[in-house]
């Protein structure tokens, strides 16, 4: 095999508070199985946080890098630069963006550094400036945060994207099969098959594949016109669609979408809809700072107590008890009740919020 790369390409893993450690060894095993595979070290990695103390995984588990963020800027101008930084977050990522490590970001960036955000990484990386005009993804129980703090940020339901030099990841696995892509770029797929029967791997998983499937599509039975009106569904949470647009969509009527999801999933079209918005409402609970007015615009609801009667009857549990039930982790920015009536006002004016089935 011939390699590309006469010396080491090396890696910097920036680590914060709660990241997840699956996604970060799932990472780091494919460049050491790619190291040992091939018998000499192709690949060199390091870890940093912001500063240069230990972080503590969302697992409970403690790593100590080598570095701080500070260290790690200085080296930028030294034949020590890394090939790619590595952006590995988790929980509350919104609580755990920083300035110092932004303008480090943006600075590798700029002096031709790749860069990679894997879990919630992608949010840092956002926070940075540094995903406008690029395709990203970040793991689907974060993908609502983000999509109301980043509206303008193109942000995928796949495994992974990779958009001139910066790429993301769902987490998880998924981090493996981006290390898999970035190694078959780097030494080609004899590498990358030689790396998978060592992990024991059967397969890696192309980017455009979806996160969350119903239970039906994982067990391959689930109709594609069904699963094309699902998708339309998750596309349009807070715009929701008439139920005879969608099927129109999928070129049935509405009663045969009604059949159809009655059949395969044992719900009504209207009811597995409601359900998406609410899962998505449940998200914002408890993963955001937004108040529970503003999470009922943005999930489809004309007033917010239409929207807490619906959700208590779906969880059992108001949207605020749900909020103080969690950890007491995301500070609550206060909103009068004129701001609040303004959010109504705004909802009620716009076309496109039907009221709810």
């Amino acid at each position: 095999m011939t390699l590309p790369y006469s010396s080491p390409r090396s890696f910097v893993f920036y680590i914060v508070p709660d990241f997840t450690m699956l996604a970060f060894t799932s990472a780091i095993e494919a460049l050491r199985l790619a190291n040992a595979v091939l018998g000499k070290d192709v690949y060199s990695w390091r870890v940093a946080s912001a500063d240069g103390a230990p972080v503590r995984a969302s697992c409970g588990l403690t790593i100590t890098p080598e570095n701080s963020v500070s260290v790690e800027r200085a080296l930028l101008l030294t034949e020590k630069r890394p090939s790619m930084v590595v952006v590995c977050s988790g929980w509350n990522v919104q609580n755990h963006v920083n300035r110092t490590a932004a303008a480090w970001l943006r600075e590798s960036r700029k002096r031709g550094i790749e860069l990679a955000g894997v879990c919630t990484g992608a949010y840092i990386l956002a926070d940075a400036h540094l995903l406008e005009g690029r395709r990203c993804t970040i793991h689907w129980e974060n993908l609502p945060v983000f999509a109301e703090n980043f509206a303008g940020i193109e942000c995928h339901t796949g495994l992974m994207e990779s958009d001139n030099g910066i790429h993301s990841c769902a987490g998880g696995a998924a981090c493996f099969d981006m290390m898999m892509h970035i190694i078959g770029r780097d030494f080609g797929p004899k590498l990358v098959s030689a790396v998978m029967d060592q992990a024991m791997v059967d397969r890696i998983r192309a980017p455009s594949e979806r996160q969350r499937m119903p239970l039906t599509v994982k067990l391959n039975s689930l109709n594609p016109k069904i699963l094309k009106a699902i998708e339309l569904m998750e596309e349009h949470l807070s715009d929701r669609l008439p139920m005879e647009e969608i099927a129109a969509a999928v070129c049935l009527s509405r009663r045969q979408v009604e059949r159809l999801f009655q059949t395969e999933l044992e719900t009504s079209p209207s009811r597995y809809y409601l359900q998406l918005r609410l899962e998505r409402a449940r998200l914002l609970v408890t993963q955001s700072a937004m108040q529970i007015v503003e999470i009922a615009v943005a999930c489809g609801f004309v007033s917010a107590s239409h929207f807490s009667k619906c959700y208590r009857q779906f969880h059992g549990i108001s949207p605020q008890e749900t909020r103080d039930q969690r950890q007491p982790s995301v500070q609550m920015p206060s909103l009068s009740k004129a701001q609040a009536a303004d959010h109504l006002h705004l909802v009620q004016d716009n076309q496109a919020l039907r009221q709810v089935a």
